[in-house]
């Protein structure tokens, strides 16, 4: 394995090779800046104060990729970071972040793109073309121990190339479409962001054995400098981190799409392990917003007394946001999960609608299929969850050998062997909906029992295949990713998304098709036919989604008169569209009122300008 400071060095070595041959842009490129669409933040927006939130535990790790990095605050280092480019979150359209310009070559493969020379990392260097040579020999190389990365930053991003400082050429393995183009490289998660070349160089394997302890172990809690508004500023192990926003010089507020957006200065994550205790903090003012998302807490917990006296305020603003796949993962690599006629069983004896109407109070709507919802023709039209059919179930276990019924009522083989799995889930707020599951199973002789791992430490324990079945949903992009969750290349192999560690030739064809394939319509037929191939798998119970966006917070904390997009996710997260802010006026009002004991008009918004 090269070490990291090898590593470094073939890309300094590359990054001058590149500007001694003096690349030239072809003469006939058509550069694009979209700079005209509407925009999303208010002129009203404050700049200041902290914002104080909670996690439910303390992330493994501070890196962005590797193992345990797909948890915890990745979403402040790689996702919500600046990309190249963005989708405007309401008109669909492509704007500019880190590239002010971009164009496309003739041969469906090639984006170059011009990159905003105001552009600085949060320790003031500049943001340059090295920077993304740089990233992709980052992303190739083993010591970073992530498979997806390696994979997809060698065989789908194929070169960058470094034209001038600012001036990069990206080239694709495959033809696609010129948005297609766009999407690949500028997905949130794909991690398509540059990396910053002077903050790894020096780097040194100090264990003799390669890379990959240099670079997991050193960089495990070293925060690199960042492209967006905020850096990690405070670490506390164990107990908060503490976000600092660059400053009103940041490079972004170059850019109109940026301006009065990431508005507060200080970002306070406290670790708060249980629910129920961080919404105590909340109501005593040490928080400044509770996201509700969860139906118990909104329908049995949001109208407390300083709710109903004005001085804490809801929110609940409706998205079109793309749902990822997810559901009930079954282990296939597990005993017995290897059956298709127990799948088929469990598929039919776990009851998410009973779950989502008893349980979520009907707040939640049904997945359709396994592998999500929203990406528009990606998705056949007539996919549709399967019914909750306990006795349908029952003839399935019957096939797979479980005909006899136990004294408690759980099926069991000739072999002695019950009927039981263990489904293993993140949060003690998802307690009584596995508890329904567990209940309603039982009407077909299955036995569910519960499997809380803590936090991140859930999906640690699911990417290590340890799970038997996993209750879990991902997130994802407009476009549906397959391989990930589906190839053989990923299948029983730890740190990967493979769930289900399903593996089958046939479906392999199918997502590399699916993958190489430039007609759209082709694409599409080929998205349909993989959809069609896990319903026939029985591998992902098809779970809930959530398509909006719900928080209780204290009326200081202010935002647009039409606060949602299309694409906001979280209202109140700082790493989201971000067009809140806090007003301090208000702020010392409401302090001073509930000191004297005068109250405020109760205040409930619903927007549902989105709404489907």
């Amino acid at each position: 394995m090269k070490n990291f400071a090898k590593l470094t060095a073939i890309a300094a070595l590359v990054g001058a090779a590149f500007s001694a041959q003096a690349q030239s842009l072809p003469a006939d490129l058509n550069w694009i800046t979209n700079d005209s669409e509407p925009l999303f933040a208010s002129s009203e927006a404050q700049r200041g104060g902290t914002l104080r939130t909670f996690m439910i535990s303390f992330p493994q790790t501070l890196r962005s990729v590797g193992p345990d990095a797909n948890s915890g605050l990745r979403h402040y280092f790689m996702d919500g970071a600046p990309k190249l480019a963005q989708r405007h979150p309401n008109t669909g359209k492509w704007i500019p972040q880190l590239a002010k310009s971009w164009a496309f070559s003739e041969d469906n493969k090639t984006v170059y793109f011009q990159l905003d020379e105001n552009a600085k990392w949060s320790d003031g260097e500049k943001i340059t073309a090295d920077d993304y040579v740089f990233m992709l020999q980052y992303y190739r190389s083993k010591d970073i121990v992530d498979p997806w990365y390696n994979d997809f930053f060698s065989n789908s991003i194929t070169n960058v190339t470094k034209i001038n400082d600012y001036t990069i050429s990206v080239e694709t393995d495959v033809e696609q479409s010129q948005d297609a183009l766009m999407v690949l490289i500028n997905m949130p998660s794909n991690g398509f962001q540059p990396r910053p070349e002077h903050f790894f160089k020096g780097g040194k394997d100090e264990n003799g054995d390669g890379m990959v302890d240099n670079f997991v172990r050193q960089y495990n809690f070293k925060s690199e400098p960042t492209a967006g508004p905020y850096y990690l500023d405070k670490v506390k192990k164990g107990k908060s981190v503490t976000f600092k926003h660059v400053g009103d010089d940041w490079w972004g507020y170059s850019n109109r799409y940026y301006q009065n957006r990431y508005n507060v200065d200080k970002i306070r994550i406290s670790v708060i392990r249980d629910f129920d205790i961080a919404l105590k903090h909340f109501e005593k003012g040490k928080l400044d917003y509770f996201d509700m998302i969860l139906p118990e807490y909104w329908h049995g917990k949001s109208d407390s007394q300083a709710s109903k006296d004005g001085y804490i305020q809801k929110f609940w603003g409706f998205n079109q946001m793309p749902q990822g796949a997810g559901g009930l993962w079954m282990n296939t690599a597990k005993p017995l999960l290897d059956d298709i006629n127990l799948r088929k069983g469990i598929m039919l004896a776990t009851d998410y609608d009973g779950m989502i109407a008893n349980i979520m109070r009907g707040d939640y709507s049904r997945k359709p299929h396994g592998l999500g919802f929203g990406h528009g023709e990606y998705d056949k039209a007539d996919n549709k969850a399967p019914e909750f059919n306990p006795s349908k179930a029952a003839e399935f276990f019957a096939q797979a050998g479980f005909n006899k019924i136990g004294p408690d009522g759980i099926r069991v083989n000739d072999k002695g062997e019950r009927l039981s799995f263990a489904i293993t889930y993140g949060y003690n707020t998802w307690t009584p909906r596995i508890a329904f599951l567990k209940e309603q199973a039982k009407l077909a002789g299955l036995e569910f029992t519960l499997n809380l791992v803590d936090g991140s430490s859930a999906f640690k324990y699911i990417l290590e295949k340890k799970h038997e079945l996993a209750f879990l949903n991902m997130g994802s992009g407009e476009i549906p990713a397959y391989w990930e969750y589906l190839h053989s290349d990923n299948a029983n192999k730890p740190q990967t998304n493979a769930h289900t560690n399903y593996s089958s030739p046939e479906l392999d064809k199918l997502i590399e098709e699916y993958d190489a394939e430039f007609d759209q319509q082709k694409r599409y037929a080929l998205s349909h036919q993989i959809q069609d191939y896990v319903t026939e798998a029985n591998i992902i119970v098809p779970g809930y989604m959530v398509p909006y966006s719900r928080a209780i917070h204290w009326r200081w904390i202010k935002y647009p008169e039409s606060p949602m997009t299309k694409k906001t996710e979280s209202i109140f997260h700082p790493m989201d569209i971000a067009n809140f802010w806090i007003d301090k006026s208000a702020k010392k009002e409401t302090e001073q009122a509930m000191k004297k004991g005068t109250t405020f008009p109760a205040v409930s918004v619903v927007d549902d300008k989105f709404k489907l």
